[in-house]
């Protein structure tokens, strides 16, 4: 069965040029999708290049080369991203060389990520660098960047989104999604879940300080949203439909940015303290956390403050922007629509992730450092923290 109706809903909505943009021609969410995967490759290219870690060619790269030799595809090279010192695979300097030798050694007609968000990182940015198209094959429904053209690199210790490319095609298998680890599932809800505030600050954005803004990424957002949470239960069973649902919700999203052409429907100050807390760890040599699991719990303490704001009348201070005292009592009933810290972390406990700082591995007083000081991470964005921050 396919899941992906919602998705060609969406894709058949636009018109032709944003599609032609979007660049994607096929997207398949399924339960054998590998199979289909191996045959779009086999029809299009006969010199192939995939990107793994150990444990993604552990769960779909091996499967993935057996299948492309029964397509009779000759040409197969698999590359490794060789982890860091600490044993993460990081999206830097490094890892990008690492496939760019590969490349040139083995010049192939096609990249294929196989992996979650750091190995499409890295694949959609050498193949930006190259000129080489990508296939993404999610191995966990853990992000939303799967079909993002946007590329989070760390440069000089550094997290820099830089412009790339998107894959021609997606493949979702949903053998290999349902049987992802469950902190990897729980990472993507937490993804998802942090766009209740970041569609939150994308409007305050626009109604205070003119930001670009578009109404159809915001609904197919919003959309995308509201289908994962009303399938908690089905994702907390690991149940298919459940994780086709989210896997779907988070391809959505992507799609959302790709038709916008910016990060704001689905980045607002959550990811912003994600990015703050990731590069504190980058420079004390720590270990990595889950993207989605640092969403997840920093969305919570966002909506912690913005209910506290709320109820203190914060958008009538005397120092606060005449743009936001404009608007303040309507920015109070969207902060009304924003769910309550509690009923946040319910919902992150609920599919088995880290619903605190505590439990996500992250110090008080790191948490009390990035509510100050993480609007910086992206100072052209005008969200209420950033508002927060900057009247005071």
């Amino acid at each position: 069965m396919r899941y992906e109706q919602s998705i060609i809903s969406i894709l058949n909505g636009l018109d032709q040029g944003t599609r032609e943009s979007i660049g994607m021609d096929t997207i398949i969410i399924e339960a054998g999708a590998l199979g289909k995967a191996a045959s779009y490759i086999a029809k299009g290219f006969s010199s192939v290049m995939i990107v793994v870690d150990d444990n993604t060619y552990r769960v779909a790269g091996k499967q993935l080369e057996r299948l492309l030799a029964e397509q009779q595809v000759d040409r197969v090279n698999t590359v490794f991203i060789t982890p860091n010192h600490v044993g993460d695979v990081v999206a830097d300097e490094q890892s990008l060389m690492e496939l760019i030798l590969a490349v040139k050694q083995h010049p192939p007609d096609v990249l294929v990520a196989v992996g979650s968000g750091t190995i499409h990182d890295i694949t959609r940015m050498v193949g930006y660098t190259l000129e080489l198209p990508f296939i993404s094959i999610p191995t966990a429904p853990s992000v939303d960047g799967f079909n993002s053209k946007g590329a989070p690199i760390i440069l000089r210790g550094e997290k820099k989104t830089i412009v790339s490319s998107g894959p021609n095609a997606v493949f979702a298998d949903l053998h290999i999604l349902k049987s992802a680890p469950r902190e990897l599932i729980a990472a993507g809800f937490g993804d998802i879940l942090g766009k209740y505030t970041s569609l939150f600050d994308w409007t305050f954005g626009r109604i205070t300080n003119e930001e670009p803004y578009m109404e159809q990424a915001y609904i197919i957002t919003k959309q995308a949203l509201n289908r994962c949470v009303g399938a908690v239960e089905l994702i907390e069973q690991g149940e298919e439909q459940g994780i086709a649902s989210l896997m779907s919700g988070l391809i959505e999203s992507g799609i959302a940015m790709l038709i916008f052409g910016k990060s704001h429907p689905a980045s607002g100050a959550e990811h912003h303290v994600s990015h703050y807390w990731e590069m504190d760890f980058i420079k004390k040599g720590k270990r990595q956390l889950l993207h989605g699991a640092k969403v997840g719990v920093s969305c919570t303490m966002i909506a912690e403050l913005y209910h506290q704001l709320s109820a203190e009348d914060f958008g009538l201070q005397p120092d606060v922007r005449e743009s936001v005292r404009n608007h303040w009592q309507e920015i109070k009933r969207w902060i009304n629509d924003i769910p309550t810290d509690k009923e946040l972390r319910a919902l992150l406990a609920k599919v088995g992730g880290p619903a605190t700082i505590e439990q996500l591995g992250i110090a008080k007083e790191l948490a009390e450092q990035a509510l100050r000081e993480a609007h910086h991470v992206r100072p052209e964005r005008y969200t209420l923290l950033h508002a927060y921050n900057t009247a005071r």
